[in-house]
């Protein structure tokens, strides 16, 4: 079970845009994408959905090592915690600082 998740807000915690906060986009072998951060130029061929080809910026993967989740406005470490519920134990995701439940 990863500890950041698709949809989640957080905050780069090393590199070029170290304090940039954003929401993820995607989570895919220990990378995160986030919205606006780690923005690259890539030279694109044309193509036949992309017939004109030319400069396109898009967001760049980086390290889920490299980010925070945000909870309440702050950044927190996640663990994780057993819950009983009706339907037997739940492996639930939990805010350190707060001790909240995030989902």
């Amino acid at each position: 079970m990863n500890k950041i998740k698709k949809g989640d807000t957080v905050k780069v915690i090393a590199g070029k845009d170290k304090g940039k906060e954003g929401k993820v986009l995607e989570c895919k072998d220990g990378k995160v994408t986030i919205e606006g951060i780690n923005n690259v130029t890539k030279h694109q061929k044309a193509s036949q959905a992309n017939p004109k080809g030319g400069i396109v910026k898009t967001e760049a993967p980086i390290d889920a090592s490299n980010v925070m989740y945000v909870h309440k406005g702050q950044p927190t470490r996640i663990g994780f915690k057993t819950v009983e519920g009706k339907d037997g134990a739940k492996k639930v995701r939990v805010a350190k600082k707060t001790g909240d439940v995030i989902d």
